[in-house]
């Protein structure tokens, strides 16, 4: 898309600017480009001793890429403090000057918006209008977003922006019910004829509306938000991210959902291995972190057959087996589910345990590959008769535990629950140690070690020493 080419059907990867002088978004304008944005969301209220007519000039002399100019206030977000009508004079010079798009806030179009789009039919202007609205606190119920959305329509905006701030990714559920290839809502066929005309912007910031820009384009959304890479935005994916795990440009209203239920999620490598494998299986799907605090919440609101199956991660492993209609034998004997899917024929949840073999199996791959094949004939594993000394009790702990049983290994227990670590011990006739001496631990030579905490897990890598450093000097393959 060339600079001057603006679809008002298209869905579009926009890269947030927010720099302090001129300079800095005409640098951050061409990162933008060479990242994959196909239009860049310059916020003027950032501007240190902002000059309108020579900085907007300035900005739009250099463009790349469509520019749209949002110039927001205190009361909305934003940093302008200063004298209302001269914050809309700035806007309405943005469009006079060539912008791509300028944001109105709801609030401010009245007083504004009649004089603007006259001046788009009198002069043949061709840049667009928007009207936004951020709602801040836990988002309202469907009724009351449909009500906003019909208010900013009426307002006779070229697209209408609507943004939440989640509390809880359940309330993700009632931004997809108001766009258009929704149909999870009773709305639909209302709101259809609401805004059929009109593009609709919806998501929800923070890490728990992630999923809200992701799916963006699977439920009609116009505008995906990508943050330039080295600039994050909590909620908000990479333009890297965009262009490497998801694609967006494969995902359409038919596209499955899958996902990783967890807290936190930002340590997910998933989209990354999964979403080109659907792409290249040719199967449409799409892959997504959930950041999930409440389980019994989650899996009563997404009940579409489009939320195709989860994986699961810390802390919910042996929670989740509540929520599942069936479980697998194996996932049963473990006590912790780690994968999911919906059943096609009766949408029933199903729950695996795939940790156990897949762990196993790796750790058993990484010791052949060392030599280190000496375990018992009986059992084919290298593993039989090894020390396996296992931190960390919880679900992944609980496979492991139950996979190097199974293999014929000596299991020792650490965990920060000694209760906990007992239960499992007597469960795999292992034996359970204090967590306190795991630093002091002397284990034989060639024992392996196996760590199931979260302990070194983004986003706490900085500040917390991970089990394998402190037990590095012990644990040798030979």
């Amino acid at each position: 898309m060339g600079s001057n080419e603006v679809s008002a059907e298209a869905l579009m990867i926009c890269a947030p600017i927010r720099s302090q002088c001129v300079e800095q978004i005409v640098k951050k304008m061409h990162e933008a480009k060479a990242q994959g944005a196909d239009v860049v969301e310059v916020s003027l209220d950032h501007i240190t001793n902002f000059h309108p007519h020579n900085d907007l000039q300035t900005i739009l002399t250099n463009k790349l890429l469509p520019i749209l100019f949002s110039y927001r206030p205190k009361w909305e977000g934003g940093l302008y403090e200063g004298d209302e009508n001269i914050r809309l004079e700035a806007l309405q010079l943005a469009m006079e000057l060539g912008a791509d798009f300028i944001d109105i806030e709801l609030k401010a179009a009245s007083s504004c918006l009649k004089t603007m789009m006259e001046y788009k039919k009198n002069h043949g202007n061709h840049g667009k209008i928007i009207v936004s609205s951020y709602v801040d606190g836990v988002t309202p119920p469907k009724s009351e977003l449909l009500k906003l959305v019909t208010l900013m329509k009426a307002t006779g905006a070229d697209i209408i922006k609507l943004v939440t701030n989640a509390q809880d990714i359940t309330e993700i559920e009632r931004i997809f019910s108001i766009l258009p290839y929704s149909q999870a809502c009773d709305f639909h066929i209302f709101i259809g004829l609401i805004h059929m005309d009109v593009p609709l912007i919806a998501y929800s910031v923070g890490d728990r509306g992630l999923i809200s820009q992701l799916l963006c384009p699977k439920f009609g959304g116009f505008f995906v938000y990508g943050s330039l890479d080295g600039n994050p935005i909590p909620g908000m994916p990479s333009l890297e991210t965009l262009r490497e795990a998801y694609k967006l440009e494969h995902v359409n209203e038919d596209t499955k959902v899958f996902g990783l239920i967890s807290k936190p999620v930002g340590h997910s490598k998933g989209p990354l291995l999964h979403n080109p494998t659907f792409r290249h299986a040719k199967f449409n799907g799409m892959y997504v972190p959930m950041f999930v605090d409440d389980l019994k919440e989650f899996f009563s609101t997404y009940t579409s057959p489009d939320f195709a199956g989860y994986s699961v991660g810390f802390p919910y492993k042996e929670k989740v087996l509540t929520f599942c209609d069936e479980v697998h034998p194996l996932a049963q004997s473990i006590g912790a589910v780690n994968t999911i899917v919906r059943r096609p024929i009766d949408g029933k949840l199903v729950g695996y345990n795939t940790d156990c073999e897949g762990a196993i199996t790796a750790i058993e791959d990484a010791l052949i590959e060392h030599g280190c094949n000496d375990g018992g004939a009986c059992l084919s594993s290298p593993l039989a008769g090894r020390l396996f000394v296992l931190v960390g009790a919880g679900g992944a702990g609980r496979a492991l535990a139950f996979g190097a049983k199974s293999r014929g290994a000596r299991i020792v227990i650490f965990d920060i629950d000694f209760d906990r670590a007992k239960s499992l011990a007597s469960a795999v006739f292992g034996e359970a140690l204090h967590y306190k001496d795991l630093a002091i631990f002397q284990p034989e030579k060639g024992a392996i070690l196996a760590n199931a905490t979260p302990i070194g897990m983004h986003p706490n890598i900085a500040d917390r020493i991970s089990v394998s450093e402190v037990l590095h000097s012990y644990f040798k393959f030979f």
